[in-house]
């Protein structure tokens, strides 16, 4: 995919949650039911860097579930989402947080080492075979030793209800295969550019980082498995 569609796509999913951030954050407040099965791997003291926040409530959901010391990192692009996100977390305050607006076409500028990296809702919004694959290595490499990276493939497009939603892409935009445009169904009309992993590209995911993969499994929405996680280690 070149450089000016990823950039359009990343366009559409910045307006997407310009236009959304205050529903997204009203509709998105539970944790996900997937996130108890990754209990059993942590540890504190805990160094965590959450890629695509949102609004924080995976810190949250770490605060309330492990006794001890938390670092949480957020980056997120979307400065209404992380106000959201500095309120929740501020209700928590034995979890150290620091919030960062940051694009996920971008990598981190520092080479901070962490215990656990999550993705979350994320990689569906990453545009381009490629740079999925590069976000993957480059969060790997900034594992401590033993380290874990957890991260969830939204498979929408085995659900008819989310299939429904697919809209045509403009005739001057060239994508990628099981590259799709959703509409919003709730308040405001928004479109937002979403991806497709099926089982071949989350193996050659996990393929690529290097790491070991330690659990993979399906969890979470209204059939209990809209999302297929894997949590790798250095």
């Amino acid at each position: 995919m070149d450089e000016q569609t990823i950039h359009r796509l990343n366009a559409i999913n910045r307006e997407f949650y310009r236009i959304t951030a205050v529903e997204f954050d009203q509709t998105r407040g539970q944790s996900w039911p997937g996130w108890d099965q990754l209990l059993p791997y942590l540890a504190v003291p805990l160094h965590v860097l959450d890629v695509g926040c949102g609004n924080g409530r995976f810190g949250v959901f770490l605060a309330e579930h492990l006794d001890g010391e938390i670092t949480y990192r957020g980056v997120d692009n979307s400065p209404a989402l992380l106000v959201a996100a500095g309120e929740s977390l501020a209700a928590h305050p034995r979890l150290a947080a620091q919030l960062e607006i940051h694009d996920i076409l971008s990598a981190l500028p520092d080479t901070t080492q962490y215990d656990l990296i999550v993705l979350f809702g994320v990689l569906h919004h990453v545009p381009g075979t490629a740079r999925r694959v590069a976000l993957l290595r480059d969060l790997a490499g900034r594992l401590k030793p033993g380290g874990l990276l957890a991260f969830a493939c939204w498979r929408f497009y085995e659900y008819s209800r989310f299939k429904e939603r697919i809209q045509p892409w403009p005739d001057d935009l060239t994508v990628e295969q099981h590259d799709y445009l959703l509409d919003w169904r709730r308040g405001a009309v928004a479109l937002r550019y979403c991806h497709y992993v099926d089982d071949a590209e989350h193996a050659a995911l996990t393929a690529a980082t290097g790491l070991t993969e330690i659990v993979t499994f399906r969890a979470d929405g209204f059939t209990g498995d809209v999302n297929r996680y894997s949590v790798l280690q250095k």
